[in-house]
């Protein structure tokens, strides 16, 4: 059967900024395709309701409080999910984000820590994760969170867009030296219906600007990108690696911009 290349039964996978958002989307989806799940985020009482909502589905969860900036919390993370489950499949490098900023007003710490949370940080963890992968199942598959910032150009979003594009890059050159045994692939996302976009989404005159710039009309929902990753981190995607899909409602340019002073 087709669908049974969708499953996750039995696997191991690391989902970090699992507290909230598309993050906590991604750990529910992969514990409905039968994964178990290690969540990790800042917040430790988000992460006990995502894995409160795991173990609803039939599947074992754990919580593991991480700051992914830290690269003793990323070791951490690790060690923690191989002392619980004995393997490791899967990671979604979702944690990551920036504001906006105009580029003027952007200092060297705050492009520095974007480049750190963007990209760094998920290269880092694969880093660590990739033998373990080899080592306890074999092989596995990385699935890298990024967004349409990476390739659209957006006014006051300098930091977070070169985080992004980078982590596109990241993607692409270690599929080549990763293949055959690690997939490793992204999501580029546009506009998803999260706390991050809220300030949009609340906003009535902001929110139909949103909708007619979006071929779609309407914002994505986490479910749109679990989806997604569901197909990546799954034997159905047995023969992707080192690709960046476009998961954005249709868009080719930003839905709305941020406005900047003007020199």
């Amino acid at each position: 059967m087709i669908l049974d290349r969708f499953k996750l039964t039995d696997r191991v996978a690391i989902v970090t900024g699992a507290g909230k958002g598309i993050g906590r989307g991604i750990a529910l989806a992969f514990a409905e395709a039968g994964a178990h799940v290690a969540c990790a985020a800042r917040t430790e009482a988000d992460l006990e309701a995502t894995a409160a909502e795991i173990e609803k589905r039939g599947r074992r969860a754990l919580v593991v409080p991480c700051d992914v900036m830290q690269s003793e919390a990323l070791e951490r993370l690790v060690a923690a999910t191989l002392a619980e489950f004995g393997r490791l499949d899967l990671l979604v490098n979702n944690a990551g984000g920036t504001g906006p900023r105009p580029a003027l007003q952007t200092s060297e710490r705050f492009f520095e820590n974007a480049l750190r949370f963007n990209v760094t940080s998920p290269f880092l963890l694969t880093r660590l994760v990739v033998p373990k992968m080899v080592e306890t199942a074999g092989g596995g598959a990385v699935v890298n969170i990024s967004s349409r910032s990476s390739d659209m150009v957006q006014t006051a979003f300098v930091a977070y867009a070169a985080g992004k594009a980078a982590l596109n890059m990241v993607t692409r050159n270690l599929a080549a030296e990763l293949a055959p045994k690690v997939r490793v692939n992204a999501l580029s996302v546009g506009g998803v219906d999260t706390d991050a976009l809220s300030v949009v989404l609340k906003d009535e005159r902001a929110r139909r600007a949103f909708e007619a710039g979006t071929p779609m009309a309407r914002p994505g929902t986490v479910e749109d990108i679990a989806a997604a990753a569901v197909y990546l981190a799954s034997p159905a995607a047995g023969w992707v690696t080192g690709k960046v899909f476009q998961i954005d409602g249709g868009t080719e340019a930003p839905a709305i911009r941020v406005p900047v002073p003007a020199l």
